[in-house]
């Protein structure tokens, strides 16, 4: 089996055990498109998390988190920078998220 290295290969991976949702964040709350539905982080956890180097730029960092429902019906990916060019509004959600307990 080919070991999975690549952020697109820990996306399919992750697709194909149902993390079909991408989550955004807008402000204060997490969304999904294509319907832009507001969620509470409140009702979802981090299942798991993956962090990427760029091979060539130490610059170009990114970490995906599998993100669920406390109630499993929703489950997606949730994508952002970290170190340097972290988004701050991302960065208060994945901290609520991680507090919340199964």
């Amino acid at each position: 089996m080919k070991a999975m290295t690549s952020l697109s290969d820990i996306l399919d991976k992750l697709r194909t055990e149902g993390y079909t949702l991408d989550f955004n964040v807008v402000e204060d709350h997490m969304v999904f498109v294509p319907g832009k539905t507001k969620l509470d982080p409140n009702q979802f956890k981090i299942d798991r998390y993956f962090r990427f180097e760029g091979q060539s730029d130490p610059d170009d960092q990114a970490i995906v988190y599998a993100i669920s429902s406390k109630d499993g019906k929703q489950k997606g990916v949730l994508v952002n920078s970290y170190g340097l060019y972290s988004d701050e509004a991302t960065n208060k959600i994945i901290s609520l998220l991680e507090q919340q307990e199964d």
